[in-house]
C-alpha cells in the first residue's frame, strides 16, 4: 500500500514592516524615479510589500500614480512636438522640473512620516 506525500503547507505570510522600514522604502519609492527607472521602482515596491504596511502601500501607490501621470504627460508633449515640428518640445523642461520638485517634496514629507499626496495626480491605482 502506497501513500501519497502530503501537500506542502502554505508558506507563512510575511510579517508587517517596522515603521522605519516602511518610511525608508517609501522614500526610495519617491526618489528612485529620479535616477531613470520611472514608474518601475514604485511598482516593484508596491507589489513586493503589498499588505505589509498601510503607509508604504499608500505612498508607493501615490508615487506610482504620479509617475504614470508624468508618463502620459511626456507622451502628450512628445506627440505635440512631432505635430508642431519641435516647438512644443520646450514643455519637456517644465515637466522635468515638476517631477524633480514634487519627488523631493514627497521624500521630505515621507521622511517625517507624513501621508503625502501629489497635487497633480491621476489615480490610476486606487
Amino acid at each position: 500500500m502506497t501513500y501519497d506525500k502530503p501537500a506542502a503547507p502554505y508558506p507563512a505570510p510575511n510579517p508587517p514592516l517596522r515603521p522605519d522600514e516602511e518610511r525608508t522604502w517609501a522614500i526610495v519609492g519617491h526618489l528612485a524615479p529620479l535616477v531613470g527607472v520611472g514608474f518601475l521602482a514604485p511598482l516593484v515596491i508596491w507589489l513586493v510589500f503589498k499588505g505589509r504596511g498601510a503607509y508604504l502601500e499608500n505612498q508607493s501607490k501615490e508615487s506610482l500614480n504620479f509617475q504614470l501621470t508624468l508618463l502620459v504627460a511626456y507622451v502628450v508633449v512628445g506627440i505635440a512636438s512631432l505635430v508642431t515640428l519641435g516647438i512644443a518640445a520646450i514643455l519637456f523642461l517644465p515637466l522635468a522640473v515638476v517631477q524633480i520638485v514634487f519627488a523631493i517634496l514627497a521624500a521630505v514629507a515621507t521622511s517625517r512620516y507624513e501621508w503625502y499626496r501629489y497635487p497633480m495626480n491621476i489615480r490610476f491605482i486606487s
